[in-house]
């Protein structure tokens, strides 16, 4: 590929630290791949910026690149993606001072990630990954997040 100039922009809330949920909309040629995360650490009570599981999720390190790694299996090296569309919602909660007032977010948001990859997965959308989460499930809160992604997966509750 010859040398060009590339233009990325970004929201500033795209660095706001808190609980987030994203979708990976990946195009490779005919195909059509997705990747469904949250923010909100399981092991401490840090809940990271979008843009940080953006930057991890094509790094290397191998604890982090769960989107990198996804790809691999498919047999999808990162520099052939056509194009890569980074959806994120939130922050649905702020980042919590201390695990006790952590854990109840980082829940609550686990389980709408489950909920959004196998909706997708449910639409007919092609889900890279597998989302495993048996905490109860937020309907009213399901329903704000719903609609919105539906804006870019209008097949999502369908």
């Amino acid at each position: 590929m010859p040398a060009a100039l590339h233009r990325l922009s970004l929201p500033g809330v795209m660095l706001q630290r808190g609980f987030w949920l994203y979708v990976w909309d990946i195009r490779v040629g005919d195909q059509r791949l997705l990747y469904v995360g949250r923010t909100g650490d399981e092991s401490s009570p840090h809940a990271s910026a979008p843009y940080d599981r953006f930057g991890q999720h094509l790094g290397r390190n191998k604890n982090a690149n769960a989107l990198r790694r996804n790809l691999l299996a498919r047999g999808v090296e990162l520099a052939q993606v056509d194009h890569y569309d980074f959806h994120f919602f939130g922050p649905i909660h702020p980042e919590a001072a201390d695990m006790d007032s952590h854990r109840p977010q980082r829940d609550q948001v686990a389980a709408l990630e489950k909920k959004l990859a196998d909706g997708l997965t449910q639409a007919g959308y092609d889900v890279l990954n597998k989302v495993s989460c048996r905490r109860p499930l937020d309907p009213q809160l399901w329903a704000e997040i719903s609609a919105a992604f539906q804006g870019a997966f209008p097949n999502l509750n369908t």
